[in-house]
């Protein structure tokens, strides 16, 4: 844990009790912080008493009393509309800060010799992969490596900093919404395409949270920004016209003068004098696919702006063992394979998943992003048949009718058998692949327990079984 300081003797409210909040709210109690928890779910509050934190009522309790308001970062700060406890906390002059603020606080007012050094991931697809893939290298490289923040372990449940530390830290942007003070060595922008644009009202309020990011960095920073979209790119070219810190353009797509690239599978380093090749990514079996290929560049690229030599990175690429629920493969029956692709919540980490297999059977929906599938139809001949769960199923259903077979399921259970059985009656290699295209919070927690929903259905299937589902 790392003790949260600067609150001693005053009270921190607490709202969302989740692995977020009561991380929080432990790092404030060890700092020497009095809390005061709320959540409107029972089981957020039974989560609370059971490890021995105050309740307090928010809604009704003396505002007044509060040196801040810990605000997990699933809750809405001011799209679609502001949630209760920020108009409460805004009417009281209660500042509002998040679990990665209250983490970058820490590092701020430790001795010099005692900050560790700290990467930030964020952006719309990949950060979880690089966030896993950057860790990795950085323990293989003999580093004291911890790995959180919006995967994984929450940030202040990390082990305690030390000037030798390296923290690797995936971030959403509903958590730099909440973020004002940390200062990354290595900053990392992978991508940017539409998402959460009801959470941030709209396109550009998206792009202003993913680029806080980069908002405290300086000289002797490094910054790593995916350039093969054009957001991307416009952010590159706006922060290099203010020449501060040391900037690496990345892409999977294109050669470039300067930055790392990967071109069909080779990764190359251009910061120095010339292009160098540094790695065959071909032989990189947990890392299929252009997109992983960005996410090796921005890895391999944060290794070194550590100081971490080119051929311990490279090594680390190679070695990496690949990422739950991220074109996971977590089953075998016959001729069919079963791959786990849950962390994709939105179109273009479909995308990914999707373009890397010639046919597939689709298990596909929850609940729904803006826009839906549409953006996939290029993707729909390589459909045999796809399985619809959750809220979207109908909507996608409709946008399916004849481009590609479907059939509603509702459970993941179903669908799992369903596809099983279809798959194995025509007796060929097949894949079923999880790539929900969607949000998980219709059935499931978060993606992790869609993904472990899918693991546990298919370490459950028989063949008898599936045979008769398919009757």
């Amino acid at each position: 844990m790392i003790p949260v300081r600067g609150f001693e003797g005053r009270t921190v409210a607490v709202f969302g009790l989740a692995r977020t909040g009561l991380a929080a709210a432990r790092a404030l109690v060890a700092g020497g912080a009095q809390v005061a928890l709320w959540d409107e779910r029972p089981e957020g509050r039974a989560a609370a008493q059971a490890q021995g934190l105050p309740l307090l009522d928010l809604t009704t309790a003396d505002w007044t009393q509060f040196a801040a308001l810990m605000l997990s970062p699933g809750v809405p700060l001011t799209h679609p509309e502001p949630h209760w406890t920020v108009t409460k906390a805004k009417e009281f002059g209660v500042e509002i800060v998040g679990d990665m603020e209250l983490f970058a606080r820490a590092v701020n007012a430790a001795p010099e010799h005692k900050r560790p050094k700290i990467v930030a991931i964020t952006g719309t697809n990949g950060k979880s992969t690089t966030t896993a893939l950057i860790g990795h290298i950085c323990a293989s490289a003999g580093r004291d490596t911890r790995v959180g923040g919006n995967i994984g372990v929450g940030v202040l449940d990390l082990e305690d900093m030390h000037g030798g530390a390296v923290y690797v830290l995936e971030m959403s942007s509903y958590q730099l919404d909440l973020t004002t003070s940390l200062k990354p060595d290595v900053a990392i922008l992978l991508n940017v395409s539409p998402d959460h644009l009801e959470r941030h009202g709209g396109m550009e309020g998206y792009v202003a949270a993913k680029r806080r990011i980069l908002l405290n960095q300086g000289k002797g920073d490094t910054a790593v920004i995916g350039v093969d979209d054009p957001w991307g790119q416009r952010i590159c070219t706006e922060i290099t016209a203010a020449n501060r810190r040391t900037i690496v353009p990345i892409s999977a797509s294109k050669a470039m003068g300067r930055g790392v690239y990967a071109l069909q599978g080779l990764l190359y380093d251009a910061t120095g004098e010339r292009a160098v090749e540094v790695a065959d990514l071909l032989r990189a079996r947990s890392l299929p696919g252009r997109h992983n290929w960005q996410n090796a560049a921005a890895a391999y690229s944060a290794a070194r702006g550590l100081g971490i030599s080119a051929e311990d990175a490279a090594e680390g690429l190679m070695s990496f063992p690949g990422l739950a629920h991220r074109m996971e493969t977590v089953g075998q029956l016959g001729r069919v394979r079963f791959v786990n692709d849950s962390k994709a919540t939105n179109t273009d980490a479909a995308r990914q998943a999707m373009s890397s297999y010639p046919k597939f059977y689709w298990i596909a929906g929850g609940q729904p992003k803006t826009g839906g599938i549409d953006a996939l139809a290029d993707l729909f001949p390589k459909i045999e048949k796809a399985y619809l769960i959750g809220e979207a199923s109908e909507a996608f259903e409709e946008t399916l009718k004849g481009k590609a077979q479907t059939l509603a399921c509702g459970t993941m259970e179903v669908a799992v058998a369903k596809a099983y059985a279809d798959a194995a009656a025509k007796g060929q290699d097949a894949v079923v692949l999880l790539s929900p295209a969607c949000a998980s919070f219709d059935q499931f927690a978060d993606f992790e327990a869609r993904g472990e929903a899918f693991r546990a259905a298919v370490q459950g299937l028989t063949a008898p079984a599936a045979k008769g589902a398919r009757a």
